[in-house]
């Protein structure tokens, strides 16, 4: 079968993408350095520890495996802490893309399917992104993310590194099957977060801010479920296998949820209260961030099937209760 260098591949959602390509024929190679992924989430094709900077250790993988194509996960992705620590997002997320880059060029691996974000489109309030809105990324998550996608023009122009990028906001859910699933420490995303609430595991969660111009006053983000998040992720790799030409991708509902609806669908999912604190609003927090996927839709063939709340609540709760992976 075909190989597919999956970087990040041991993080929740490159751990899903793993699934999505075994199940579409494809042999994931798991590329990690475990400094936020599991070696239990790698279930699905070889694995092999290594860094991102480390050239070394990626022309081995290359030439031990000899992918058809790339598809990049791996990446810091917490935004307070690249505002903190900046240095990190442009050594690991910028540095390493760079040498992953260089690294499939020597090997002839010239097909490039990489996750980035809506972060690079900075503080756009109550605007539906799509793949032509104006790129003005604010923290340095955003901005490496961005540098990324610059080189990746860069490397077409000079090598024919041919790519397909995704951008998108927050995911949630799990396999349905519970084979892999969401697991950071420290947790920071909400879903994962209010369902440790439920099940006591944090005292309660904290709404930050309830007066915002909202039909109930808490904002609203966009939420793709993950196993539709990777599925499009296939389906990149599927243009690129076509010899079509680099393309950006926006993934996303349009209209997003409120931090309410989430808590009251997993009330309604668990069939328990979630325990909530009512805090102030945090610095630079926007109303309303959403993304459409018209192209993606259109040219892509994309289906969104999971991406309810209810659905990805659904899955999730079902992770929480019976997947896990060694601490």
């Amino acid at each position: 079968m075909t190989n597919i260098l999956v970087t990040g591949g041991a993080g929740y959602i490159g751990s899903h993408a793993c699934k999505a390509l075994a199940a579409a024929g494809y042999t994931p190679v798991t590329y990690d350095n475990l400094s936020t992924g599991w070696q239990d989430a790698v279930k699905f094709g070889p694995f092999e520890q290594g860094d991102l900077t480390d050239r070394a250790r990626l022309d081995q993988v290359f030439a031990a495996y000899n992918p058809a194509a790339v598809m990049h996960f791996a990446a810091l992705s917490q935004v307070g802490e690249s505002m903190r620590l900046p240095e990190l997002y442009w050594h690991n997320n910028v540095a390493g893309s760079l040498t992953l880059m260089q690294a499939a060029v020597q090997a002839g691996c010239l097909d490039f399917v990489f996750s980035s974000t809506c972060a690079t489109y900075g503080d756009q309030d109550n605007v539906v992104l799509d793949e032509t809105c104006a790129q003005h990324p604010i923290n340095a998550y955003g901005k490496s993310k961005r540098a990324i996608e610059d080189m990746l023009a860069d490397f077409e122009t000079a090598h024919d590194l041919r790519h397909v990028i995704f951008r998108y906001f927050n995911v949630a859910g799990a396999d349905p099957e519970a084979q892999v699933g969401e697991f950071h420490q420290p947790e920071t995303h909400l879903v994962p977060l209010l369902l440790d609430a439920v099940r006591g595991k944090r005292d309660a969660l904290t709404i930050f801010g309830t007066d915002y111009d909202t039909p109930d006053g808490t904002c609203i983000r966009d939420y793709v479920h993950v196993c539709d998040l990777v599925d499009a992720h296939v389906l990149g790799l599927r243009w690129l296998e076509e010899g079509k030409r680099s393309r950006v991708f926006n993934l996303g509902t349009g209209s997003g949820f409120s931090v309410r609806e989430v808590i009251g669908q997993a009330a309604a999912v668990t069939n328990r209260d979630v325990p909530v604190i009512e805090g102030p609003r945090r610095p630079g927090d926007c109303t309303k961030l959403v993304s459409g996927s018209t192209r993606a839709k259109a040219e892509l063939g994309w289906t969104p099937t999971r991406s309810t709340m209810d659905q990805m609540i659904s899955d999730a709760w079902r992770w929480q209760r019976s997947g896990h992976y060694e601490r």
